[in-house]
């Protein structure tokens, strides 16, 4: 089986490349390189440059690499970017998510995962978030994720494009042989945060509200290690392949860590007194989000392998303190 990963070179996408590559998969990646990095490319991997919004160059890629299936992860995904930038990500998410479609039904390509959001969800009614929960985003950038899950429903019953679409929130750690890991421009993510302040790039953490409804008053998210949720991506490709039936499916540990969790996490496996300050809430951040896995462990069996927080955050301590300037592409 050849798989055409589209953002393959960034964060999540060149580690589900990583782990097709390790299986055997052939593997091509189409990515803009805007926010990825050539250096995470795996080994051996076809790469195409081109951005999505140009339908001529991802129908030329994939009139080239001739993919029996399309891992997507080509999208913006920064929550408070998106409420102050919400033409950049409809353009983009679903403009050029769009332009792959239609690629994919001209060239005969039957098969394609979808990376989406817990943030389609909004402000949950109750937590842990199954796949049946109301779905009512509260940014833009959940909003063009579900704008295009919607896509794929329609799209599947017009064509027989079939899909699995997997709903996650908050990716962390690194690859546990140090040779990948997180590196954004800028880091939005808050474990990479709290880490680079551990190695004292930053004077301090800022926690955004205190406020919330919560134990500690802090946002409660689930955290999910990178590879786990790579091998939830071919798991559902696999399945789709196999079965040809779309699905939805959830992906978390299915319990949330508040941020004063993750920064006591992180002192510990780092050794460091991270400084923290609490500043305003942002714009667009529900207080909770903890996803049920429970459908897609019945279904697919699959089980995360690294799920404590404490060894999320040591892998995600061994790709940084080793790599303190990200990739050196």
């Amino acid at each position: 089986m050849k798989v055409l990963v589209c953002g393959g070179a960034g964060y999540v996408g060149s580690h589900t490349a990583r782990e097709l590559s390790d299986r055997g998969r052939e593997v091509a990646v189409f990515d803009n390189l805007e926010k990825g990095h050539m250096s995470a490319v795996p080994k051996g991997a076809e790469f195409y440059r081109g951005d999505l919004r140009d339908y001529a160059a991802i129908d030329r890629a994939i009139a080239a690499a001739r993919p029996d299936a399309v891992i997507d992860f080509a999208a913006y995904s920064l929550v408070g970017e998106s409420v102050g930038e919400p033409i950049k990500y409809f353009e983009n998410n679903i403009g050029g998510t769009l332009n792959l479609l239609k690629a994919m039904i001209s060239r005969g390509v039957g098969h394609i995962v979808f990376s989406s959001t817990a943030a389609a969800y909004g402000e949950p009614e109750s937590v842990p978030i199954t796949e049946d929960a109301r779905t009512l985003p509260t940014n833009p950038y959940g909003e063009s994720k579900l704008c295009v899950e919607k896509m794929l429903k329609w799209i599947d019953r017009a064509h027989g494009l079939r899909y699995s679409v997997l709903r996650y929130f908050n990716v962390a750690g690194a690859h546990v042989s140090g040779e990948i890991g997180e590196d954004h421009e800028p880091e939005t993510h808050l474990i990479p945060i709290v880490l680079r302040a551990a190695l004292n790039r930053a004077e301090s953490v800022t926690v955004y509200g205190g406020d919330y409804d919560t134990p500690d008053g802090t946002c409660v998210r689930d955290y999910i290690h990178v590879t786990d949720l790579a091998d939830a991506h071919i798991l559902a490709l696999e399945d789709i392949r196999k079965r040809g039936v779309s699905t939805t499916y959830n992906l978390g540990n299915g319990k949330g860590f508040s941020v004063l969790e993750i920064l006591g996490a992180a002192r510990k496996v780092t050794g460091v007194d991270i400084k923290a300050v609490t500043g305003p809430r942002r714009a667009g951040d529900p207080s909770s989000l903890v996803a049920s896995s429970d459908r897609i462990i019945r279904e697919l069996g699959w089980q995360p392998k690294l799920f404590s927080l404490e060894k999320i955050i040591e892998t995600a301590w061994n790709w940084h303190k080793n790599n303190p300037d990200g990739f050196k592409d």
